[in-house]
């Protein structure tokens, strides 16, 4: 048995079709609070899971950056509760991280080998949890994710569902080209997950769609993949100011799985051709 924390989010919202043949237990806010460390408690005792996957977590970076104690409760300690529920019940874990951990340089790409850095608040609670992951666990997979995309319209507000959704009413579109990263589809991810965890190589892992691109890059073939007359003018990130600091790279490689010979992701615009061909 799976049991599956924030099961109503964006990547929970694949988990029913690609893990249709496991028993699932889905669970999200207020059953499974796992800031709530009796409830958490509670849960995985009740249902004995083989295999907890923890996709809980706030995962807005501004709101983390200006509510540090809320981000902290929910990315690191709440990780902690899931983590000791997994000890004492005997359960593997699954842990979602972020490319957000590194600090790189325009272009360059990350691998499981290079040594966090992270910027804002969001990133350094989801580097916290797996650090607690790592420490209280042997039987662990930690799978970090770049530019989530997935959803649909009623779950995607990040920001692939916005350049879509803009092109609908817009003639033209100012999107930064000076951050770059790695797109990755929740289906594709959630079918990686699937099939990492069946090979009993606990670990940590990077588990992106292939290639590197910028914002605009993918602004640029979204508006060819939905073959509207949009004007994607390619602008630095000074003009949009966030609260959270983002790194210039947060690009990854999934090196370990290349080097294992199981890397299962596909190219980011075969995803996101995909992803876009589903949302029309």
């Amino acid at each position: 048995m799976i049991l599956v924390t924030g099961a109503n989010g964006m990547v929970g919202s694949y988990v029913k079709e690609v893990l249709a043949d496991e028993d699932l237990v889905l669970t999200d806010i207020p059953e499974m609070d796992v800031c709530d460390k009796s409830k958490v408690f509670s849960l995985v005792e009740k249902h004995k899971p083989a295999l907890v996957l923890h996709l809980a977590a706030e995962t807005d970076v501004d709101k983390c950056e200006k509510e540090v104690d809320h981000a902290y409760r929910t990315n690191a300690m709440g990780v902690q509760n899931v983590v000791l529920a997994c000890q004492k019940f005997g359960a593997e874990m699954v842990y979602i991280s972020t490319g957000g951990v590194f600090n790189g340089k325009p272009k360059q790409v990350h691998t499981e080998f290079d040594h966090p850095d992270p910027l804002n608040i969001y990133s350094m609670a989801k580097y916290e949890g797996e650090k607690i992951v790592q420490d209280l666990l042997n039987k662990y997979y930690i799978f970090r994710a770049g530019w989530m995309i997935g959803g649909g319209p009623a779950k995607d507000k990040k920001f692939v569902g916005k350049i879509i959704e803009l092109c609908k009413t817009r003639k033209e579109l100012d999107v930064v080209d000076d951050k770059f990263g790695s797109p990755t589809f929740a289906r594709d991810f959630v079918k990686g997950i699937k099939k990492i965890i069946k090979t009993g190589n606990y670990g940590l892992y990077h588990l992106v769609n292939s290639g590197v691109c910028s914002r605009y890059e993918i602004a640029l073939e979204i508006v060819k993949l939905l073959n509207v007359k949009v004007k994607v003018n390619p602008v630095s990130s000074d003009r949009f100011p966030l609260p959270a600091s983002r790194a210039a790279s947060e690009a990854m490689r999934n090196y370990k799985l290349e080097l294992l010979g199981i890397n299962p992701m596909p190219d980011w615009k075969n995803a996101l051709g995909e992803y876009v061909k589903e949302w029309k």
